[in-house]
Formats: C-alpha cells, sequence, structure tokens
C-alpha cells in the first residue's frame, strides 16, 4: 500500500455536486483512490509522499472526449490548411494509408505527451483506419507507458468512393474483420471496473465512411459486452446534405433509425442540429463532444452547447485531431469552450436581451465541461472530480507565473481566462505523470526528434 498527501494548495477546486473551492486545500491519497479531501489541517500529517502545493491551484484531471492521436503526424499539412472537412479529409486520406504500427505508437505518446503537460489525465481516442499491420493494439500498449487513462475507440470505415463514400478503398476494410477485431479487442483490453486504465469504444467513422449494416452490428457488439460506442455527427453541411441525399435522413434521424440514439453514445460536433435533435439527445442520454477549434479550424460552424445544456444533454470537450486543431492543449480547449460560447450568444442577439436568465458561459462552467461534463460523456463515475473514493487523478499550475500577473483575484478563473500555459503536476491515479513542468515517463526530446523525422517521411511520401 502506499499514500500520497498533496497539501496547502492555494485553492483546490473540487468540481464536485457543490462546486467546493478549498483555501489550504489538500488530498490525501491511498493506492490511486482519494481518501480524503479538505483543508490541510483536517488532512493526515504524514504519507510515504509528500508533495506542498504553495502557490499552486489544484484541480480535477481534465477529460479529453474526442482525439485522432495520429494527426500529429500531419499538423498543418500546406495542401489542407484552408479547406473544409470534406476536402480536407480527401487531401490526407492517402498520405494517412501510409501509416505504420510505428507511427501509431510514435503519435500516440506525442498525443499523450502534449495532454499530460496541458493537464489531461483521461483520453479518448478514435483510431478509425489500419493500413499496414497497424493496430489498435499499438496505441493501447503506448498509453500504458506513457501513464494516461485511455478510452480507446475501435473505429472503422467500410464505405469507400466506388461505393457512394468519401475514403478512398486504400483506408477502408470489409466488415467481417472489423467487427472480429472489435470483439477481440474487448476481450482483450476492456476493464469496465473503477480506476480502470483502459476501456474499448465501439467507433464507426462517421455516416459517410461506414454503412448503416456496420452501424447496426457495431451497436449490437457493444452492447452483447456493455461498451460504448462513438462517431462524428453533424459536423457540417455538406454531411447533412449527404445523408438527407444517400438516407433520406438528417444525421441525427439517421443515427435514430440505426438504434444509435442512447445513453451509451457519444457524438463529436453535433453542430447541426435543430431544437427537436437537440430534445432527442436529452431523451435518450446521448452525449456531445464539443471540439471548438476543430470546428473554427475548418469553419464548420458552431456548436450549441449552451442549447444542449439547457435541455440537459452531457457535454464534455475534446481537442480533436491534431490536423484540425493543430494542437492537444486541453485546458487551452476548455477556455475556447467558453469564448466560442460567447461569440454563439453574441450572434443570438446577447447584447439585445434583457431577459435576466440568459447568461455567458462562464469560466467554472467552462471547466465542469472539461471534468465533469467529460466524464459523463465517457460513462465514468469514477473520475471527473476530487471526492474521496474517486481516482487520484488531477492537476496543479503554479500561479506565480507572467500569465497570470495581474489575474490573481480569481485564481479558478484565471486559469480559463488567461493564455493556456505548461502544467507543473499531473497525477493519475495517484502516480506523478507530470513533476515541476517536466514529463517523468517520456523522454520529451528524443520523442520530439522521432516524430519529427517519421512526420517527414509520412507527407513527403517515405522520401
Amino acid at each position: 500500500m502506499s499514500t500520497l498527501l498533496v497539501k496547502h494548495a492555494d485553492v483546490l477546486v473540487t468540481m464536485d455536486d457543490h462546486r467546493r473551492e478549498i483555501a489550504d486545500g489538500g488530498l490525501f491519497i491511498r493506492d490511486g483512490f482519494i481518501e480524503q479531501v479538505g483543508p490541510t489541517a483536517e488532512l493526515p500529517s504524514t504519507a510515504d509522499e509528500i508533495l506542498d502545493l504553495r502557490g499552486h491551484i489544484l484541480l480535477p484531471g481534465l477529460v479529453n472526449t474526442h482525439h485522432h492521436f495520429y494527426q500529429t503526424l500531419t499538423r498543418v499539412v500546406p495542401a489542407a490548411q484552408d479547406a473544409n472537412l470534406f476536402h480536407w479529409l480527401k487531401t490526407l486520406y492517402p498520405i494517412w494509408a501510409r501509416l505504420t504500427a510505428e507511427h501509431i505508437r510514435v503519435s500516440t505518446k506525442t498525443a499523450l505527451t502534449e495532454l499530460a503537460l496541458s493537464g489531461c489525465t483521461t483520453a479518448s481516442d478514435h483510431l478509425y483506419l489500419f493500413p499496414n499491420d497497424a493496430t489498435l493494439d499499438d496505441e493501447i500498449l503506448t498509453a500504458r507507458e506513457v501513464g494516461l487513462r485511455l478510452h480507446a475507440s475501435r473505429g472503422s470505415m467500410s464505405l469507400s468512393e466506388k461505393d457512394g463514400g468519401l475514403p478512398p478503398d486504400s483506408v477502408v476494410d470489409d466488415e467481417e474483420t472489423i467487427l472480429r477485431d472489435s470483439r477481440r479487442l474487448i476481450e482483450t483490453y476492456h476493464d469496465p471496473n473503477p480506476g480502470s486504465f483502459t476501456q474499448i469504444v465501439l467507433a464507426p467513422c462517421s455516416p459517410f465512411s461506414v454503412t448503416g449494416d456496420l452501424m447496426r452490428e457495431s451497436a449490437a457488439l457493444a452492447r452483447e459486452y456493455g461498451v460504448h460506442l462513438h462517431t462524428h455527427l453533424a459536423e457540417t453541411e455538406d454531411e447533412e446534405t449527404f445523408c438527407l441525399e444517400k438516407f433520406g435522413h438528417r444525421p441525427v434521424g439517421y443515427m435514430e433509425e440505426l438504434g444509435w440514439m442512447d445513453k451509451d453514445a457519444w457524438f463529436a460536433h453535433s453542430i447541426w442540429v435543430n431544437p427537436d435533435e437537440i430534445a432527442l439527445y436529452a431523451r435518450s442520454g446521448a452525449g456531445v463532444a464539443h471540439c471548438p477549434n476543430s470546428n473554427m479550424r475548418l469553419a464548420s460552424g458552431i456548436a450549441p452547447i449552451k442549447e444542449f445544456l439547457a435541455a440537459g444533454v452531457k457535454v464534455g470537450v475534446g481537442v480533436d485531431g491534431s490536423a484540425s486543431n493543430d494542437g492537444s492543449h486541453l485546458l487551452g480547449e476548455v477556455r475556447q469552450a467558453m469564448l466560442l460560447a460567447r461569440v454563439r450568444e453574441g450572434i443570438t442577439g446577447f447584447s439585445r436581451s434583457d431577459d435576466p436568465s440568459r447568461k455567458l458561459m462562464t469560466a467554472r462552467d467552462a471547466l465542469w465541461l472539461g471534468t465533469r461534463g467529460g466524464a459523463a460523456v465517457l460513462g465514468r463515475s469514477d473520475i471527473g472530480s476530487l471526492e474521496a473514493g474517486k481516482c487520484a487523478d488531477f492537476f496543479a499550475v503554479n500561479l506565480d507565473r507572467i500569465e497570470y500577473a495581474g489575474g490573481l483575484h480569481d485564481p479558478v478563473a484565471a486559469v480559463v481566462f488567461d493564455q493556456p500555459v505548461r502544467v507543473d503536476y499531473t497525477v493519475v491515479g495517484g502516480k506523478f505523470i507530470v513533476k515541476e513542468g517536466h514529463m517523468l515517463t517520456v523522454d520529451e526530446p528524443s520523442l520530439i526528434r522521432k516524430h519529427n523525422r517519421l512526420a517527414r517521411q509520412l507527407v513527403d511520401g517515405g522520401r
């Protein structure tokens, strides 16, 4: 048995149901779980290891609800810099067709390192193409080396251009192979228990890249094993047109017809939705992964997050792929979620409204999305807040830095309003992943050199 005492944080943000903020706060942790949380004076005075956080703010670990780790290799590819989603995908599919197992391993390590340095402790990744013998195993085993919790989504594409889909033949698989591998991965890796480090998700990629049959079969398989479902949905107006022309439904209606609108499913983006569809999300219990940077980068639109929340829909934050965001800074994504919600309020007439119930998204609301919201979307009750019995997942930031100078009238708000920073500590299950601003589980300089070499080879076609 091992214990960790965390003490003297200037502010400890619990994100529990009461949203407590504890001055001079701390945690007592035993074997990876929180045993006590409160003012430092009320905690045990000794432990196997002690972390003094004077001058720091302490928050629950952030939860990333949507990512594509492999895309760290194709950031800012010139031909894809100024394209909308469909053209962006068509530009990058041929490059991604050259991915190997080594690319998956190295990009996973890069993405998780960047996430850990931004306060993330749990990440969901959506890997949906497996060329050249690459497998989801490559990602899962690498994540275990880094030390973050992973919801590994076994993505898939089966509807190629010749059959009316968007992707080329080079990146699609046959559906029997997809379902067989999905079952294998669940039986090999899925851990549903509290404190789990690996969970498997079944995630056919999108309405324009898989068949309805695969959607139905994936849902049946997921429910047989009790795992979650995930896909992209209602991301762009092009997708809406595609679904209407091919299936006779808008994207959300198509998911309802396929049996996907349920509490075990969550959808990335969900921008092009109407009030009736928002109500369907709420009734069904389906969740939303909000990816503001990616939505802006690809000019996809602004998701109606305040409307989703008002209806009682589960909403979390995701950085999305690093070729449509070009970064994996989850605390920065929380900030963008707040700011983009305010932009939408401006567009829809906030400044002209005299309704006192109409309020802007606050910094604390945005942090809730990045912690408790993300945990709910992933179906996790053991993460997302700092409470007795929950996983000892947290991050801390030193407030004595230039980015916060003059902003400490409200340190909790400053973490969101001020420019994103590299965190000082990230702890997952009571184990340090980041300490004093440095990764303990990854050799950053070596990883950067290797990642850049592979990225150049991938984009240049092996030259």
